[in-house]
């Protein structure tokens, strides 16, 4: 064989392998492995409350809105909306390509079946309240209506009309919330209580349940029903559900995982040393990281203690040492950020950490405890995280420092929460609450006497609950932001739930990884990321 043909066969076998190659790149699976921060108690949206349930379950199911890269709400399934001169009644205008991933087209209908479900009491749904706006939904959810008089209207297969009780300016922002999104209806009616299992699941978001396997992984894959598909860049989400950051910190270091909700923030400047600031990132958002006191029995039924235990707590301490910065001290419900409002903070909290300290030990000699009174026994409850564990580790030091037997004990994140929900009885226990829209309301409604699922202290307060009502009335803007400071005010000076920090979202995420902003609602849909 001459030179020529031997130049000329070794250019074709190198082009067939190239070109073999481009076609194995081309129908290679990408994938993305999310360290989620904990096990999910569901994936019904009618049953999920806290970040890690909707970080999985708005992957799978896409509302009328949703949140873009920025934090800015943007069409979802509905293309185009219009809003009555009074601000009461939202048409919303569907996608003609939305389907769900069995091919059933998405309908206005599906929309009407879930929120009815959602405020359906026998349905018990632990966060039917944030529907409330919508006409009859509260008087439904408390058996006091008829379940197809909520005002959301199916006009034609593509037109969903709502109506709402009051004028609503956050009422789009609530439209992209896990309680707002659709159900395919035939689905949860042939599988009831089984609908969520793979296999069984319909989604109508850009990812669809192939796997669930309880504290392993949950995996996802893209659904090519979705409508805009197309424009989706990766195939396959694996939720790693482990609440262990030093565990999911290797895993992230080793590329095992891809991006990581949490990690240990007292190991900030060492993580961004190791790995480099532009993957550690951190940042202040819409969220308040508490305590709660269960207000059914003492000594935290004394509105003194209660007082005196916010006051011991070195908030300084806490945000600089454990958080590194990250959060900040907290002493108003509120958290900043919110547009026309002025949060509420104790009058105490001017004082010095010192004076608060005399002061909070005064308080509870006044109460009956401490020298010569009464032993203070308190068992603090966290959810298993090694930030919670040093804030609570660090809260019971400050607490015998004022005279506190103090014990710990921790659960995974499920069940701590679905604890409180369901009314366990506790001394104190942590809690946070990030924004599902950006307005003080969605705050201050935790601690209304009647929200049995998420006034995990128990407070009451007659004043309080009488000006929230007469919030939800107010037409002029700045009257009613001041209504709501006035409840808040009423609230702090009580201490049922004691701010300890502005909440910080943080987040390990490969460099590989595009198209993740870090964003006031902390929303980060996968549909939006691609991998390099």
């Amino acid at each position: 064989m001459n030179a020529s043909i031997k130049r000329t066969l070794k250019a074709v076998l190198l082009s067939s392998t190239l070109l073999a190659m481009t076609a194995s790149l081309a129908s290679a699976e990408t994938v993305i492995r999310r360290g989620n921060g904990g096990e999910p108690q569901t994936l019904d949206q009618a049953h999920i409350s806290i970040d890690i349930e909707g970080f999985i379950v708005r992957d799978m199911f896409e509302g009328l809105t949703i949140y873009n890269p920025k934090g800015e709400v943007i069409p979802g399934v509905a293309e185009s909306w219009t809003v009555s001169e009074d601000g009461t009644v939202y048409t919303f205008k569907l996608r003609d390509d939305a389907k769900w991933s069995n091919g059933d087209p998405v309908t206005a209908d599906d929309f009407v079946f879930a929120w009815r479900r959602m405020e359906d009491p026998k349905e018990a749904a632990e966060y039917a309240n944030i529907l409330y706006p919508i006409k009859n939904a509260e008087a439904i959810n408390t058996g006091k209506a008829a379940v197809d008089t909520l005002g959301a209207k199916a006009v034609d297969a593509k037109t969903l009309e709502v109506t709402l009780e009051r004028p609503t300016p956050y009422f789009l922002q609530l439209a992209s919330h896990y309680a707002a999104l659709p159900v395919n209806a035939a689905i949860v009616q042939k599988f009831g209580a089984e609908w969520t299992k793979a296999g069984n699941m319909v989604c109508n978001g850009a990812y669809c349940l192939t796997e669930n396997v309880p504290n392993d992984h949950i995996t996802a894959v893209k659904n090519d029903k979705y409508w805009d598909a197309a424009n989706v860049k990766i195939d396959k989400v694996i939720y790693n559900p482990s609440e262990d950051q030093s565990a999911t910190e290797r895993m992230f270091e080793a590329g095992e995982l891809d991006v990581v909700y949490n990690f240990q923030t007292d190991q900030k400047t060492f993580l961004e040393e190791k790995l480099g600031k532009d993957q550690v990132l951190a940042s202040t958002d819409l969220g308040t990281y508490y305590y709660v006191f269960d207000t059914r029995h003492e000594p935290f039924s004394d509105v003194k203690v209660r007082q005196a235990l916010s006051m011991a707590v070195d908030r300084d301490f806490l945000a600089e040492k454990i958080f590194s910065g990250a959060q900040l001290a907290g002493y108003s419900f509120v958290p900043p950020g919110m547009e026309g409002y002025t949060a509420a903070a104790p009058e105490w909290a001017t004082l010095d950490q010192l004076d608060r300290e005399d002061k909070a030990k005064e308080l509870l000699k006044e109460a009956g405890y401490g020298e010569g009174g009464k032993p203070l026994k308190i068992d603090i409850r966290y959810n298993t995280n090694e930030n919670h564990k040093k804030v609570a580790t660090a809260v019971a030091d400050m607490w015998k420092a004022v005279g506190a037997d103090v014990t710990l004990q921790n659960l995974d994140v499920k069940s701590h929460y679905a604890y409180l929900q369901e009314g366990g009885a506790f001394d104190v226990a942590r809690a946070g609450w990030s924004a599902d829209y950006a307005d003080p309301e969605n705050f201050l409604n935790l601690m209304v006497s009647s929200n049995t699922s998420f006034n995990y202290s128990h407070w009451s307060n007659a004043k309080y609950d009488e000006l929230m009502k007469a919030s939800y009335t107010e037409r002029d803007p700045a009257k009613r932001m001041q209504i709501l400071h006035d409840a808040e005010q009423i609230a702090m000076d009580e201490q049922a739930n004691a701010p300890l920090m502005v909440h910080a979202s943080t987040w390990l995420v490969s460099r590989k990884v595009k198209g993740f902003e870090m964003n006031a609602v902390n929303e980060h849909l996968t549909k939006f990321l691609s991998i390099e």
